[in-house]
């Protein structure tokens, strides 16, 4: 594969579910906890759960989101000399030689893990100090990982486009 894309669409929609999680567990969590003011009875633990699953609902659908954004249209594109590396409009070249490490963690094939994006990572550390990570929102992550490795640990170039 040559062109490695980041599914966007896939990213903001589970921003979308995190964000209706957040909202209903606010939506019915508010309520009972004003209702439960002055009882110890299991008002306040149902309470406590509901306003805690909106708490997580939300951090986790703003995080999605803002990721989603500051990713838009993320793609990998491999070749000869390196790579280039695509965001929104922005398009940078990056040689083999300006990489100084890969690594890739997960890939456990836990589908649930997978289909969140958290299953598969990987990390492309530039000489420069600057890192792209790389998740599991990425066509083909575990391919995007062996071709850079081998390009730059063991000098294996992709011949063409990124074969």
């Amino acid at each position: 594969m040559r062109e490695h894309r980041t599914d966007g669409a896939r990213r903001l929609r589970q921003a979308g579910i995190w964000l209706v999680v957040g909202a209903v567990g606010t939506a019915f969590g508010v309520p009972v906890a004003v209702a439960s003011v002055g009882t110890t009875e299991g008002a306040p633990a149902l309470a406590g759960l509901l306003l805690g699953v909106g708490l997580v609902g939300w951090g986790l659908g703003i995080w999605r989101l803002v990721q989603a954004f500051r990713t838009r249209e993320q793609s990998f594109d491999i070749h000869e000399r390196g790579f280039t590396y695509r965001v929104a409009d922005t398009a940078t070249v990056i040689p083999w030689e300006d990489v100084a490490q890969v690594s890739t963690s997960g890939g456990d094939g836990r589908p649930l893990a997978d289909a969140r994006g958290m299953g598969s990572m990987c990390e492309i550390r530039l000489h420069s100090g600057r890192r792209i990570r790389v998740d599991a929102f990425t066509e083909d992550i575990r391919g995007l990982a062996a071709v850079v490795h081998r390009a730059v640990h063991l000098g294996q170039f992709p011949q063409g486009r990124g074969r």
